[in-house]
């Protein structure tokens, strides 16, 4: 493990000038620490943010709702509140990792993990790494992307920012020239445009709230993954729903990926096809051959079409 020195700040002003080009920031510390075991942190510096008042709240807004951060998934995960009206984020905060992770694991940190990939973990000088190469891309590659791949096989392991993306939600993001909303749909950065990164946060920039637009009561909401052990374990596909309801069809809605893709995928022209279908076993088992048409699978994961169609009928039937 590299040395590294660890800074304190009181405030959010004092995190964001401690934070620059040579500097990490620490927020539950679930991921640091496996990157530093894994000699994959060179910063000289680690910035605690655990002592900022305030980013570690779920507060109910006229707009919806706003989320600190350095909330615990823990607590999003029991929020009545959230269960009621935002049904998918609870149900995702629910199922990552176990519950110790989940008691000091956040939802900023769970956003903005750094991928599992077992060759950029490990001692491979890939792509993501200054290399000239994506060992998964003809390597073992049963965990890696099924679609937007290329140049780099990883996938993003969020659970919550698949949640966030069917709910429309936006980031709050801090730096020295003040605060700047952005929508998550464009937060993270697929690999054919920049490999070394997975998000748009840059030194000196902190990721303070989640911001998440108020649902009416005609919406639903619900998520589901499937993973190869019951706890402590990553999606191998992951997918969140959130639909409004006309009788006994869906009006509108948006489905969101995990484990398919660098990023947390949505698929806009599938999200098109939703609007009208009838909320039957026939209809949904029809739409669901239309997910990941797109895809081209590796060598070892072509499982991952057939359980994504899977885990599609699986959640739209919550709703019939």
């Amino acid at each position: 493990m590299n040395d590294f020195k660890y800074i304190q700040p009181e405030n959010l002003n004092d995190a964001i000038s401690a934070l620059s080009k040579d500097s990490i920031p620490l927020a539950g510390g679930t991921d640091i620490l496996s990157l530093a075991k894994e000699n994959l942190l060179d910063s000289a510096n680690v910035v605690n943010l655990k002592n900022i008042d305030g980013l570690d709240k779920i507060e109910k807004t006229n707009a919806g709702v706003r989320i600190g951060a350095l909330t615990r998934l823990a607590a999003i995960a029991s929020d009545v509140f959230l269960i009621k009206d935002f049904t998918i984020l609870s149900e995702a905060a629910s199922c990552v990792a176990s519950t110790q992770i989940r008691n000091v694991g956040t939802i900023g940190g769970n956003i903005a993990q750094r991928p599992r990939c077992w060759y950029f973990r490990g001692d491979f000088d890939c792509l993501k790494k200054g290399g000239d190469f994506c060992y998964a891309e003809v390597g073992k590659n049963k965990y890696h992307a099924i679609i937007g791949g290329s140049p780099c096989y990883i996938v993003h392991p969020s659970d919550t920012a698949v949640a966030l993306l069917t709910l429309d939600a936006s980031l709050t993001i801090a730096s020295k020239d003040g605060s700047r909303d952005i929508k998550i749909s464009s937060f993270f950065v697929r690999p054919d445009v920049d490999v070394t990164v997975e998000n748009l946060l840059k030194p000196g920039e902190i990721l303070t709230h989640i911001n998440i637009p108020k649902l009416s009561n005609k919406f639903q909401s619900a998520f589901t993954k499937f993973t190869e052990r019951g706890v402590w374990d990553f999606a191998l596909v992951s997918v969140g729903a959130v639909i409004e309801r006309d009788a006994g069809n869906i009006k509108k809605g948006s489905l969101a990926f995990g484990g398919v893709a660098p990023i947390p995928w949505v698929d806009k022209e599938l999200n098109k096809k939703l609007t009208g279908l009838s909320l039957n076993e026939d209809s949904i088992l029809k739409f669901s051959n239309e997910v990941m048409k797109g895809a081209e699978p590796l060598e070892h994961n072509e499982y991952k079409v057939k359980l994504s169609q899977g885990l599609v009928v699986e959640l739209l039937s919550k709703f019939i």
